[in-house]
């Protein structure tokens, strides 16, 4: 079992590292494999131009691609950003856009978990944003005993904060209890449900 950990930061071994690194360790310790893939190279937001649809891949060829690949082998992932203007950042938000636009299939039913970090304030919007991208593609949230966020300004001042790193760990036993639940479900004969094909509306038809 693996499970992918998307750093959606700029600085690829910041405080958003830091916090993913300490859900890692948890994740291995209960012998699930683990990769912090650094999110925060996304070039550009997605353009609606459905290129993906016909063509399985973003038109943008960059670490959007890379991820769609990895997620092939995924069994469950987190996404972890710093908070920006009380939102993820902007690589971030383009990342999951594409991501989930063109790979969202490669999702469905696999477990994931949504981390925030913040100086001071923010994290409560940046976790509601962030986990829209989970609800629309049926995917089971992994939650901690508080909500998942942490506070510092720099890695050494996240891991004082002692109830956020809690979380970061709780988040990787409950990920890692999760993932073996659903694999022995399926040994047991325990099919996923199937998927229904997707009623699309809008409000003037």
């Amino acid at each position: 079992m693996k499970v992918i950990l998307f750093n959606g930061s700029p600085k690829k071994n910041g405080c958003t590292y830091t916090a993913l690194a300490e859900v890692e360790k948890e994740l291995n310790n209960a012998g699930i494999d683990t990769l912090i893939f650094h999110a925060g190279e996304a070039t550009k937001g997605c353009m609606g131009c459905k290129y993906c649809v016909k063509n399985g891949k973003c038109i943008t060829d960059d670490c959007v691609n890379e991820a769609a690949k990895l997620l092939e082998d995924a069994d469950g992932i987190v996404l972890g950003t710093p908070v920006h203007y009380a939102a993820a950042s902007g690589m971030m938000t383009a990342f999951l856009d594409r991501l989930f636009y063109s790979a969202g299939d490669l999702l469905r039913l696999k477990p994931c978990a949504a981390v925030a970090c913040c100086r001071r304030g923010g994290s409560s919007s940046t976790l509601d944003q962030l986990l829209k991208y989970p609800e629309i593609k049926e995917m089971p949230i992994v939650n901690a005993q508080y909500w998942t966020m942490l506070h510092g300004n720099t890695p050494d001042e996240i891991k004082q904060d002692l109830e956020g790193m809690q979380a970061m760990r709780t988040i990787g036993k409950n990920m890692a209890w999760i993932l073996k639940c659903i694999d022995a479900g399926k040994k047991a004969g325990i099919n996923i449900p199937d998927a229904e094909e997707k009623v699309r509306t809008n409000f003037i038809r």
